[in-house]
């Protein structure tokens, strides 16, 4: 029991961390390029947005008055493309990136060509990156562990798992009355409330540009804010009218 609890630990620990382009269902394209500021003459924008749309993606404009609802309250759920121009002498050359929230490159990519005019060189370039873009598998974190723990064998020895779960880190245990949570610090930007009778994550805090501030992804999905007040975790939790309770959980 120990071993599998033990497996779900380390395993929640390396979703949340090792996410990849495929995760994802939203990507900023930006109206231009640094790198390419004749980008609308070469035709590159329409072209990565035409093949993401395909390996279906949704792409959102730069500006964010028009993006949805979900999108809004969740920009962690966000990719945003760039293309860097790699000309050489001889060739054209250009490198896709894909990067997080958190500015980090989550994905790379070099194409060349051999021809040398600048719009369909670079395109054929552009071409070459888009090959190794994965399709886009919007299945959340949630599903991903649920799927991964749905064999009979292991559902019956997670039932009685949550002190082996609880064993397996220091972390502090929290509890709003009526759950008892334990916080696992996955890296300095973000942390897990696990509770021990469940399979999954009970909320996923990744930090903002404010001090003490989070974005909290829950375990039904759903996202909202989460923050530190008395060295209690504050979460605002949806209600079904649109509003927000304060669900306060305190250290034990």
């Amino acid at each position: 029991m120990k071993n599998i609890s033990i497996f779900l630990f380390v395993f929640l620990i390396s979703v949340v961390k090792s996410q990849t382009v495929s995760d994802y269902k939203y990507v900023v394209i930006p109206a231009e390029f640094n790198d390419f500021k004749d980008n609308k003459a070469y035709g590159l924008g329409n072209l990565l947005e035409k093949s993401l749309k395909a390996k279906k993606y949704t792409v959102l404009p730069a500006t964010k008055n028009e993006w949805p609802p979900d999108a809004l309250m969740n920009p962690c759920g966000i990719l945003n493309a760039e293309l860097l121009n790699d000309k050489s002498m001889f060739r054209n050359k250009l490198i896709l990136q894909f990067k997080d929230c958190s500015n980090k490159v989550i994905f790379t990519e070099k194409g060349n060509s051999m021809i040398k005019e600048f719009e369909p060189g670079f395109q054929d370039a552009l071409k070459q990156t888009l090959v190794k873009i994965p399709v886009s598998n919007t299945t959340t974190i949630v599903k991903k562990v649920a799927e991964t723990t749905s064999t009979e064998p292991i559902k019956k020895q997670l039932q009685g798992s949550k002190e082996a779960i609880l064993q397996t880190s220091n972390a502090v245990r929290y509890s709003n009355g009526t759950l008892t949570v334990q916080k696992i610090q996955i890296d300095n930007n973000q942390f897990i409330l696990v509770d021990g009778n469940s399979s999954v994550p009970f909320a996923t805090f990744k930090s903002t540009t404010k001090e003490g501030v989070f974005r909290v992804k829950l375990g039904s999905g759903e996202s909202t804010i989460g923050y530190y007040e008395n060295a209690n975790i504050v979460i605002e939790m949806p209600k079904a009218n649109g509003d927000y309770a304060k669900e306060v959980f305190v250290a034990k």
